[in-house]
């Protein structure tokens, strides 16, 4: 049974990458910081999850997960999917948002080493979702944007550094979608508005097609934008 492990998956994307996957006869370590959510989808999955609860910016959390994860065999599908986003004018920003906001770049690079590390730097696909914010500037987005663009460049540089091996990295920038990422920005992003993004489960169905299947060939980047009607 193949094994992925994946960030951020209590809600939103992460939840219905997993649920997809599982679907699809794969394992998952899932990792989020909402325990009861976690608890509540070991219930639901049973010996198909493994719960690993804890902060993506923690080194020793990051490495100890990874290591209960390649407990159950070689993690196949490394998808970083978690981040928290802040959307304020460029002024309004202060060092806790910093914070907040970064430790989805600091997550993907201390998730992206220990598993490299962990199966000794072959046959793994990392997959790192990031966002359309990735590839713009957005006036009320500057913090996102920085932790975003950065994201992109660690990617860009995965890609350069496993090119022609057994590791195969793959850029995700996924458009707005329509999950609870938003809860704490209705003045920015209203809930009328979120109700016009992406379905979560449509993106990462198509998004699983080009992760998981049998063909040899790889899919680098995958950018995806709503329809605007």
């Amino acid at each position: 049974m193949p094994l992925a492990l994946v960030t951020g998956t209590a809600n939103g994307l992460g939840y219905e990458l997993t649920a997809g996957l599982i679907e699809r006869g794969w394992r998952v370590a899932g990792v989020d910081f909402n325990a009861a959510k976690q608890q509540e989808l070991a219930e639901k999955w049973g010996e198909k999850y493994l719960p690993l609860v804890g902060d993506i910016s923690d080194e020793e959390f990051v490495n100890s997960a990874v290591a209960k994860a390649h407990e159950l065999g070689h993690i196949d599908l490394l998808i970083n999917n978690a981040g928290q986003p802040s959307f304020k004018a460029p002024t309004a920003y202060v060092g806790a948002d910093m914070d907040k906001t970064l430790k989805g770049l600091k997550g993907m690079m201390l998730f992206s080493v220990a598993t490299l590390k962990a199966d000794e730097e072959k046959n793994l696909k990392i997959a790192n979702v990031m966002s359309t914010a990735a590839t713009r500037g957005n006036a009320n987005e500057s913090v996102y944007c920085a932790a975003k663009w950065g994201e992109k460049g660690y990617t860009e540089s995965l890609k350069t550094a496993y090119k022609g091996t057994s590791v195969l990295v793959v850029g995700i920038y996924p458009g707005g979608i329509d999950t609870p990422f938003y809860k704490e920005s209705h003045d920015y992003v209203s809930v009328e508005k979120q109700h016009t993004f992406m379905n979560a489960h449509d993106l990462a169905e198509v998004l699983l097609f080009n992760l998981v299947n049998e063909a040899n060939l790889t899919v680098s980047d995958i950018r995806i934008d709503r329809n605007y009607v």
